[in-house]
């Protein structure tokens, strides 16, 4: 999901932006009160999110901040646990038939208006995930999942009517995919697939995700919205599970800037921070140790080329770019909070990823920016008519500093590389991606699933989230395989090594670095886990520790 959660991101834009940064839609009210929240009693919790949500309806979301909120408003079929297993939800239970037919059983739940959860609001929302009028940023998703018809739905060639998913009885949903794939539940996970009241969103149209208007199925119901200051939640007291969660109410703060989340956490305002700012990483070690949480994530960084806009339509400037950018140095010294250089697209944390080492892996950077020099030298740039374009970049002091960086190891690779940093406001800037509009972009993505086709299929020629406009027949070809009838789990292995091979050798995009997440918690939390690499947390999960 893009955080760059799906986005693509996720999507999934990808959002999650302020993994890496240290930091990183409609509204109740449209007075901006800037960053002043309502302060919580006792029983309540105040977490960073990073970004203001685009919105809050998870077929139209694609970013990890709103998917944060979203999961606490509704539930999917299925979730993931403290450890990040796909565990019930929704769906008590299920079971499949060559893994190309899969049925799941609901549980007894209603909605918060009291209406009872059928199966027919599972079919209406993966319908209307897939139906092109809905213009979800996951539109393609369950085309990737190999659900029945859905590529054709979601190229305006089929009716949402034929999606391959129905209402067996009041509790009970078959989906049925072309092809056996193996990890569906867990694609499942993600918050674009969650049922959503079809009738709220047929009396109120867009405006469905205002308060006052939100139907939950979640542990929380939506109070109050105020842009570029919070959104907030109180328990929901119709939720299945209402006995077990503890917390009864949450605030979500939109604080891009981590040295302003830093301030507000060390005043007793946040309990939860999304990151922490990158100069000061020593000394909260030092003073903070306590509250100091690092978890491992599946979180790719990458620049991101536009393959319709010149100058990186030329496959000899993305190669050269990504042989002259140090990444190293990006990791160890501009981020240098534990993330590690990125030689491929897929983090090698990835459960069933083979890894793919490109031929330039081993090579010095000196050997790297000569190969660049005459690369772009062939390209037709030298000193005379140097190589110039505009990086766009997501507005934050961290992300600034990458970028500036990265101008600079660009211009000392090769002196006629003059980049110019272009910052936007984190909507306009996943607008500006998402419509083609830009030359090279900082960006991210977060794995939706544990699995490597969380990231490749992005790339894919027909996939919603490709704001790269790559397009490669050989490389749909090799995903597409990896969903083949004998496709064991080491040839699905060896098939997104391929994949993998296949994005360097089109220099596809300029792999920079994973990420790690480091939070502060406050001590009085209890539950909060750091070992889920997708961080699907739910705050019904969570506790106030006794004094």
């Amino acid at each position: 999901m893009h955080t760059p959660k799906s986005a693509r991101k996720t999507a999934a834009l990808l959002t999650v932006f302020a993994l890496a940064l240290g930091v990183c839609a409609c509204s109740g009210s449209q007075e901006n009160h800037g960053d002043a929240a309502p302060k919580q009693p006792k029983d309540g919790l105040t977490i960073n999110n990073a970004a203001e949500p685009t919105t809050l309806d998870p077929q139209r979301n694609a970013d990890t901040g709103g998917s944060a909120i979203i999961r606490q408003l509704l539930i999917g079929l299925v979730a993931t646990d403290a450890e990040g297993n796909t565990v019930p939800a929704l769906a008590e239970s299920w079971e499949h038939k060559d893994q190309k037919i899969w049925t799941f059983h609901l549980r007894e739940a209603k909605w918060s208006n009291g209406d009872p959860i059928t199966a027919d609001d599972v079919v209406y929302s993966l319908r209307r995930l897939t139906d092109p009028a809905t213009a979800a940023p996951y539109g393609t998703y369950l085309a990737d999942a190999k659900v029945e018809n859905a590529e054709a739905i979601a190229t305006g060639n089929g009716k949402p009517e034929t999606l391959g998913v129905k209402a067996l009885d009041a509790k009970t949903v078959q989906i049925t995919l072309t092809a056996p794939v193996p990890y569906f539940p867990d694609m499942l996970t993600l918050s674009a697939t969650y049922p959503v009241n079809r009738k709220a969103i047929e009396q109120y149209g867009d405006k469905w995700t205002l308060p006052g208007h939100y139907i939950s199925s979640g542990a929380y119901l939506l109070k109050d919205w105020v842009v570029n200051s919070h959104v907030k939640l109180e328990r929901n007291p119709g939720y299945y599970d209402n006995e077990r969660t503890a917390i009864e109410r949450i605030t979500f703060l939109p604080i891009s800037d981590a040295t302003a989340e830093l301030n507000r956490y060390k005043a007793g305002e946040i309990d939860i921070t999304y990151g922490i700012p990158v100069d000061e990483y020593k000394q909260i070690k030092r003073t903070l140790a306590d509250q100091l949480r690092n978890s491992d994530t599946l979180c790719s960084w990458y620049y991101e080329p536009n393959h319709d806009k010149a100058p990186f339509n030329n496959p000899k400037v993305r190669r050269a770019l990504s042989l002259a950018l140090d990444r190293e140095i990006l990791a160890y010294k501009v981020q240098a909070k534990g993330e590690q250089p990125a030689y491929q697209l897929t983090p090698t944390n990835t459960q069933g990823m083979k890894n793919n080492m490109p031929d330039w892996h081993d090579w010095t950077q000196e050997h790297r920016a000569k190969e660049a020099e005459k690369l772009l030298r062939e390209a037709g740039y030298n000193e005379e008519k140097p190589l110039k374009f505009e990086l766009l970049y997501p507005t934050s002091p961290a992300a600034k500093r990458i970028a500036t960086a990265t101008a600079a190891l660009w211009r000392q690779a090769v002196g006629f590389i003059q980049v110019e940093p272009i910052n936007q406001e984190f909507k306009t800037f996943q607008d500006t991606r998402n419509s083609g509009n830009f030359q090279i972009a900082y960006a991210g993505w977060c794995a939706d699933y544990n699995e490597p086709s969380a990231f490749l299929n992005m790339l894919k020629s027909n996939n919603g989230n490709n704001t790269f406009r790559y397009r490669s027949h050989s490389y749909d070809k090799l995903l597409n395989e990896t969903l083949s009838a004998d496709a064991t789990a080491a040839k699905r292995a060896e098939l997104y090594r391929q994949a993998e091979a296949e994005l360097d050798k089109d220099s596809a995009l300029i792999p920079l670095f994973y990420s790690v997440r480091l939070q502060l918690v406050k001590p009085g939390v209890s539950g909060f886990s750091t070992k889920d690499p997708l961080a699907n947390w739910q705050v019904k999960d969570w506790t106030f520790k006794q004094k």
